[in-house]
């Protein structure tokens, strides 16, 4: 007879850490609590100031906090990984759960692994190998991810990786769960419009989270001249934090004479000021060069709102071409141009926001659950 799941040890970050991961673990938390008991140990030190230098939490929105979080990882400490893997023993859970996103994360979680060799692990991997890679990356990845029992990836990518370095994992892929919680008082298009200072007219683009080269951001400033020329009324809002190559994106909004028609947001949003960024646009656009998953896909599906993005890595997993959004090639600005007058051209914002309605179930969090489920049997 097999064992029952009972008892499960979840492992990541939680508010007030900040970024998507925080909110993933803190939206499975809540629903794995509601069948199963659940401990939830975040870190109490997450990433070292001279490796991170940007601040790591945000305690502006106490909506997003986790009473029953415990803060007691230190990944720079290894007593305090046995320690905290000790406690975790002490538990004697049925199943740890661990977030996977990037092989800083190596060394303590083989520690921690080590100490729990008798426990079921199973490791949600947002990104098997980082979007940056380094030298050493797949080595750290594949000493860490080969002591799990079972993984879930959120795109076919993902799961071809983890294969190629753990050619007999127990896999599912499963798509990103949308994010739903962001949408606090649900702010209409007029009232956010109108906070951020634009017209009420205007066909307003979305470039949002932290601006990275892999995200392909200045192929949408390139594609935007065109976009222009047919739709003289559009208007792009980036939104999120850059890194040091903030003046090569200057430099291309000044070439290609942008000012008028950017709004441009250089700074970390907490959570609580997303909705009015979501609700003031008609289109989000992903246009990037490489990607295995991303929740910015389903913060947008969270408020409703079609995308535009490049047809990499997980992404053509999640979008479905001509009817919850566009799908084009990476690095095609003319391609990602005509998909964005397309959707105004042909009036498809109601329909698309029906096809995203329709398909709430299928990313829902209940059903992330439920692969959880699936995984604890193949793993028995």
């Amino acid at each position: 007879m097999k064992n029952e799941l009972k008892k499960i040890v979840m492992i990541g970050p939680v508010y007030p850490y900040r970024g998507g991961i925080a909110h993933y673990t803190a939206a499975l938390f809540k629903e794995l609590k509601k069948k199963y008991e659940v401990s939830l140990i975040s870190y109490k030190m997450q990433y070292p100031k001279f490796l991170f230098k940007k601040p790591q939490k945000d305690y502006s929105d106490e909506k997003g906090k986790i009473e029953e979080a415990q803060f007691l990882l230190n990944t720079a400490n290894p007593f305090n990984i046995v320690k905290t893997a000790l406690q975790i023993k002490k538990q004697k859970p049925d199943l740890v759960l661990m977030q996977w996103w990037h092989p800083y994360f190596a060394p303590c979680d083989v520690i921690l692994l080590k100490l729990l060799k008798k426990c079921r692990v199973l490791f949600i991997c947002h990104n098997v190998f980082p979007h940056e890679r380094f030298p050493m990356d797949k080595i750290l990845t594949k000493l860490t991810l080969k002591r799990g029992d079972g993984f879930i990836t959120q795109s076919a990518m993902d799961a071809e990786n983890l294969k190629s370095i753990v050619p007999d994992a127990k896999c599912i892929t499963a798509v990103h769960p949308t994010y739903g919680g962001f949408n606090y008082s649900h702010m209409s298009a007029e009232t956010a419009r109108e906070l951020l200072g634009i017209e009420k007219e205007k066909k307003v683009l979305l470039f949002f989270g932290f601006v990275r080269e892999y995200k392909g951001l200045k192929h949408l400033l390139c594609a935007m001249p065109s976009i222009l020329k047919r739709l003289p009324d559009a208007e792009l809002m980036v939104v999120g934090e850059f890194g040091n190559d903030r003046e090569d994106y200057l430099k291309i909004i000044e070439e290609k004479k942008l000012s008028s028609c950017l709004k441009l947001v250089d700074e970390y949003v907490p959570d609580t000021e997303i909705q009015k960024y979501f609700a003031a646009s008609d289109l989000v656009i992903l246009p990037y060069e490489s990607a295995t998953q991303s929740g910015i896909v389903q913060i947008a599906f969270g408020f409703h709102k079609p995308v535009a993005a490049t047809c990499v890595g997980g992404l053509p997993d999640v979008i479905t071409d001509g009817k919850t959004g566009y799908l084009v090639p990476a690095g095609d600005d003319p391609a990602l141009a005509d998909a964005v007058v397309r959707f105004f051209e042909e009036d498809k914002a109601e329909e698309f926001r029906e096809n995203i309605v329709n398909e709430t179930e299928r990313f829902s969090w209940t059903r992330m659950r439920e692969h959880v489920e699936e995984l604890w049997e193949l793993m028995q």
